[in-house]
This record gives structure tokens, sequence and C-alpha cells, in this order.
């Protein structure tokens, strides 16, 4: 248990003068913290370019064949040694610098999402209508978390720190929860502590745990027939996509609150004439714990039995992912939280403010600009909601320390071409310079001081008791060609 000290001010006479002095002295500032700093300053230029490379590509899940490319070419003009195509994940790769342990693992991701082309004015503008766009700032994730391995590679190579640092290029976050794969491959298994950041409304040391989450595809197959001729002869997949969306509406009030349900009707016939034959619906279940995901995610699935025998179709159920809540490692967090207070908050222009309540104001938001200000660290809610993550599954593989960085306006609907806006301009890079720093000093933190990194692996281990991990994955490869696609 970490000891926190009170300052008490001695009355006795004499010393009135002397304490107060002395508790006002300053903690002398760690010069390698200072060099990591102004590494990422010094590359913020080719940082920027990078996060606006991938930006511009607009590439989504397993289709990051550019954006990996640019990340892993980086890092190799660097000196890391980069493994392209790993896990069997052509868009997958590894870069590390050094030798021995400490490893200290970083992610980063780079895919966008379908549909959210923005160019970057605070008003809905596509680049490309119907294009995918970096609605989570993802452009930034990837380039930051190397941006911060960059800066500890530099103090290996100058023998300022000893041991290994490694960047994890992580694709299909956004889909397919490419990661879950990397561990099955053992990816992650000599690792000491991982380092995981993602862009926010907001900066702050990330301790809470997310959502479970799993992903079926149910398919319905039964007779076509003429819609008017003959609809006798048909037996529609549609009648049964419809009975189980209904049966999946009604069990909605018989979950408990942290219970999530969505369905994406993915095809349920192509013309009004025909009674059709194929239906599909890709359907997601979400719970504050794994143990809670379970009996729900079964019970959907049990649904469409149901609705298959009311229909007289047959009917299919076929797994796509799943992923764990987050092991929050509050250890590591706290030592994430004083190199926040140390940084303070990013500072923005007017221009900027201005650029966020238009953003704002578009999105029916309170017109209050951007927020960074560091705050205490969160208590970590025993059921705490909000989005799912595939680093929630290396959460319970190696201990993770994770932060969030300002990288677009308070209050700003994730998902949202607002986000892509912001992520592509000044906003976002501030944002992903910060994390790099931040990332960059905790990491230093982990490699010179050993008693931090074992009590970090010591609450893993008890956090995670008698608990074997095993990621929710179909057997097989991973589904690059998935007609989810």
């Amino acid at each position: 248990m970490r000891k926190v000290y009170q300052p008490v001010l001695l009355l006795a006479m004499g010393l009135g003068s002397v304490l107060p002095l002395q508790a006002q002295k300053k903690t002398k500032p760690n010069p390698l913290k200072t060099e990591v700093q102004n590494s990422v300053d010094s590359r913020f230029e080719a940082l920027t370019d990078l996060s606006d490379k991938i930006w511009s590509f607009e590439e989504i899940a397993f289709q990051e064949s550019q954006s990996a490319a640019a990340l892993s070419d980086y890092a190799e003009s660097l000196g890391f040694k980069v493994t392209r195509g790993v896990a069997e994940i052509p868009t997958a790769f590894v870069a590390e610098y050094g030798s021995g342990h400490p490893i200290i693992g970083v992610l980063g991701e780079f895919d966008a999402l379908p549909g959210l082309s923005q160019n970057t004015v605070p008003y809905k503008d596509p680049v490309h209508e119907g294009a995918p766009g970096h609605g989570c700032g993802h452009n930034l994730f990837g380039v930051a978390s190397l941006g911060a391995a960059s800066a500890i590679k530099d103090l290996i190579a100058e023998g300022k720190l000893q041991g290994t640092v490694r960047f994890y290029g992580t694709p299909a976050e956004e889909k397919f929860f490419g990661k879950l794969w990397m561990i099955r491959a053992g990816l992650f298994e000599d690792v000491d502590v991982m380092m995981d950041w993602h862009p926010a409304a907001e900066t702050k040391a990330a301790v809470q745990k997310g959502l479970a989450l799993v992903d079926f595809l149910v398919e319905f197959r039964g007779q076509a027939a003429h819609a008017s001729a003959d609809p006798w002869n048909g037996r529609s997949a549609a009648d049964a996509l419809e009975l189980y969306t209904t049966g999946i509406n009604y069990y909605r009030e018989h979950i408990k609150p942290t219970v999530r349900i969505h369905y994406h009707i993915q095809d349920a016939g192509q013309v009004v004439n025909v009674v059709p034959d194929y239906s599909r619906i890709w359907v997601r279940v979400r719970d504050s714990s794994r143990e809670g995901l379970i009996p729900v995610w079964k019970q959907v699935e049990k649904m469409a039995e149901g609705a298959a025998i009311l229909a007289n179709v047959d009917y299919e159920v076929n797994l796509i992912s799943g992923v764990h809540e987050v092991l929050v490692n509050r250890t590591g967090s706290a030592a994430l939280q004083k190199n926040l207070e140390t940084l303070g908050s990013i500072t923005y222009t007017e221009e900027e403010q201005e650029f966020a309540k238009k953003i704002q104001e578009a999105t029916g938001k309170p017109q209050i600009g951007l927020v960074s200000k560091i705050e205490p660290m969160e208590e970590t809610a025993e059921h705490s909601m909000g989005g799912s993550t595939d680093v929630g599954d290396v959460s319970w593989v190696v201990p993770t320390i994770r932060l969030s960085a300002t990288t677009a306006p308070n209050g700003t609907p994730w998902h949202s071409w607002a986000v892509v806006a912001a992520g592509g301009m000044s906003i976002g890079h501030k944002g992903m310079a910060y994390a790099a720093k931040a990332l960059a000093m905790t990491m230093v933190d982990l490699y010179q001081n050993e008693e931090l990194r074992e009590s970090v692996q010591a609450e893993f281990k008890e956090k995670k008791g008698d608990y074997v991990y095993k990621g929710i994955i179909p057997d097989g490869p991973p589904p690059i060609n998935s007609k989810l696609q």
C-alpha cells in the first residue's frame, strides 16, 4: 500500500520560519523525463505529418495497409526492428528496440470508421461522401504511441535506460478486435508492463473498466416465392429476422441496467415482390463484466432458434469476436497521474477554442470550448459504463496502464464527424504530442524504478486471481476477408 505523508508544521520556538521553507522545497526534475519531452517536441512536425497521412488514408478494419506501412516504415527509419504481418494479420506489426528486461510495451491503433469522412471544418462536410473517417481519433493514437516509444528508444540507444521498448501496431479495433489474435499468437507474453492511451474530450488517467462485449452473426434461410402469386410456397427469412428483433426488444425490460444490446440488420431481402429466402443480422451484447455478459449473450443466441421455429426457416449462429472489460491497474495509474500533474494541462489558442465552440454549437452541446484540466485520479467504479475495447483483453494478459488525452471538444459525440474534424487539425495534434510525452515519462519511471514495476505486477496478479484468460474468438485465422467488411 502506498503511504501518504501529510506535512506537519512544528510550532516550537525558532522553527517557525525554517519548516515552511523546507515544505516549499520542490523535487528535482528527472532529467530523462525532460529528455523524452524534448524528443517528442523535436519530432513534432514528423509525427504531425504522419498523423495527417493516416487521417487522409481513411482505412477501416483489416484494410489499413497504407497506415500500417507508414507507421512501420517510420519506426524502421528510426532504427527499430520491425516485424510485419504478425498473428496472420497483414496490417499488424511489432517494432522493437533494445534487449532484455524490463520489456515495456505501448499499443497503437490506426483504423477508421465507415461513413465518417470529414474535412477539418467545424460543420459537417465530408471529404469523400460515404467514405470512412477517424471518428475515434486513431490517426492520433498509433502516432503518439510510436512517438513515446521513439523517445524511449533514444535513451536506450544512449545507454541511459536498459531494457527493451516495443511498439505494437494493432489493427481492426473498431470492428473485429485485432489484438485478440495477437494475444493468441503469444505476442504479449513476455511484456512486463503495457502502456496505452486513447483520444478523448478530457485528459486523465483512465481508470474505468468499460464494458465486456460479444459479437455474433445470425443468418436465417428459408424458401423464396412470389410475394403475391404464391406466397404460401415461401418461408420468409425476413419474417424470422423481424421476430428475432422483436424478441430482443421485449427482452430489454428484463436485463440489468448495465447491459447493452445492439443489432445491425445487414440483409433482409432485395426486392419487395419476392419472399426473401435469406436474412442476416449482426448482434452485439455488452455488460460491465464478462460474468454478467455470458448469460445474456447465451439467451439472445437462443432467441434465434425460437424465431426460426416461428417462421419455419433454418438458422445459423456464428461467433465473430468479443472482448473483456479492462483490468484496471491503479498502481500504474497513480504513477501516470503524477506525470500528468507535472505536464499540466494543454493550452489552446483563441482560434482553437473558437473552432471547438463551433463544433459544440453544430452538435447541440454547451459551447464551453476545450477542457483539459488535470483532475485528481478518479475512483474506479464497480460497474463503469461507456465503450468497449480489445485493450481490455491485453490487460488480462499483462498489467496495463491507460491514459485519456484531449483531442476533441468537451461533449462532442464520439464516433462522429466532429471527432474527425478536430483530429485532423491542431487540436488533435496537441493532444497527440501530449499523450506521447505522458506515456514516455511514465515509461521512464517503469524502466528506472524496479519497485514500481513489481508493485504494478503485484496488483495485476492479485486482481486477476486464479482466472485463466481465454479470448472470445472463433477457431481459425482472423476474418481478414469477412462478409462483414
